[in-house]
């Protein structure tokens, strides 16, 4: 499971994040939204161990990132925002890097291998540089190595990002395979795609969290579409 509790996170002056609290528990896909700037690739990089929380605690899978980043990266898969990849690898070989890594090896590498390759499309450019690689299949690339060791927990920052409109349904497809006993959080900037994966959507504006709320009870609310209950939410949010 993700657990957020009371996280702030200061740049200098700056208040990025503000006291944000949130569980997402096994099982369960959670939509992160908000505009640029909102503090939504902030809280995922500290849950993915790349940045320490100002204040506040955060748990991956049960392991504080602070007091035990190791063990909490271990147990996430995590896609960023900006997709960093090692552009002069050819796929195959990017896979099994990722994989050793994590300390996947042996027959269970080749069988994780094979789940990625066809989940995310991607034999067509496994002998392929990377950098000769378009940016749908750099993100395809990208979510095959969050994904490659099975972990129980997974950071996606705007993952449907260069799809096209097939690659999106794929993804979506993929999500709810992969959902059974994993915590799923996932950010985007279009509450339409957000609501067709999800369970529940958080928005978060100017570093704090203005929503938290399933999409069943948004579904059923009196005061318009969800696009617009999760504006309004945001709007409310901004300063005057």
């Amino acid at each position: 499971m993700i657990r957020v509790t009371d996280v702030s996170k200061r740049y200098g002056e700056h208040l990025a994040v503000d006291r944000v609290s949130f569980t997402v528990s096994p099982g369960e896909v959670v939509g992160f939204l908000g505009p640029n700037g909102a503090g939504k690739s902030t809280i995922l990089r500290i849950l993915a161990t790349s940045l320490a929380p100002s204040s506040g605690t955060a748990e991956v899978a049960g392991f504080d990132v602070t007091r035990a980043p190791l063990e909490a990266r271990a147990r996430c898969g995590y896609l960023p925002e900006h997709n960093p990849l090692f552009e002069s690898m050819r796929v195959a070989e990017w896979l099994d890097f990722a994989a050793a890594v994590h300390g996947v090896n042996g027959a269970r590498r080749r069988e994780r291998r094979d789940f990625v390759v066809d989940r995310c499309a991607l034999a067509e450019v496994l002998g392929k540089p990377i950098r000769a690689c378009s940016k749908g299949f750099r993100q395809r690339i990208g979510l095959a190595a969050a994904i490659l060791h099975d972990p129980p927990v997974l950071l996606l920052d705007e993952p449907t990002h260069g799809l096209d409109p097939l690659q999106v349904v794929a993804f979506r497809d993929l999500v709810r395979e992969l959902r059974p006993g994993r915590a799923i959080l996932l950010s985007s900037h279009v509450v339409a795609e957000v609501a067709e994966s999800s369970d529940r959507i958080l928005a978060i504006q100017r570093g704090r969290l203005v929503l938290d709320r399933s999409l069943s009870e948004l579904r059923a609310a009196a005061e318009g579409s969800i696009e617009a209950q999760v504006l309004a939410a945001v709007r409310a949010g901004a300063p005057a």
